[in-house]
């Protein structure tokens, strides 16, 4: 029994995969489950036309992504936090902050795409990593100053 799968099943496949399955097993469990649907011809050309037009989006977000990056290359970010005599940071230097920073120099940066490879506790210069596509990936310095 052919089975289109909706979402991905770790032993089985990823999403809008064709596998193969026992009838018992597509019939009672990943068709009432909501893992799959059964692979007709009409669903097959569905999920064909649905293939080509998420990968014609796919390919206009990563190259805007590819675009972004590169005029990234040159940025260098000063981000100002509160700080001891000794340099340590009161609170924190968090993602927010850095995406703030970004959309002051025009770059629209979600928070959730940008990680850090040493948390910021001390005045300094530190990388932050911009994930804007699975592709593609940006590093951007940032220098942490005191106020």
């Amino acid at each position: 029994m052919e089975i289109i799968l909706k979402q991905d099943i770790k032993s089985l496949g990823e999403k809008d995969d064709i596998v193969n399955v026992k009838p018992g097993y597509g019939r009672n469990y990943l068709i009432p489950q909501g893992f799959g649907q059964l692979a007709t011809p009409s669903a097959k050309k569905v999920l064909a036309e649905n293939l080509k037009q998420a990968a014609f989006k796919q390919d206009k977000i990563k190259k805007d992504a590819d675009g972004i990056a590169a005029r990234l290359v040159d940025v260098k970010l000063t981000i100002g936090a509160k700080a001891g005599e000794t340099g340590k940071i009161f609170g924190a230097v968090n993602t927010i902050m850095i995406s703030d920073a970004l959309k002051q120099q025009g770059f629209d940066v979600d928070r959730r795409r940008i990680t850090f490879e040493t948390e910021p506790k001390f005045v300094g210069e530190y990388v932050a990593n911009l994930n804007l596509h699975k592709e593609v990936k940006v590093k951007v310095p940032f220098e942490v100053v005191a106020e």
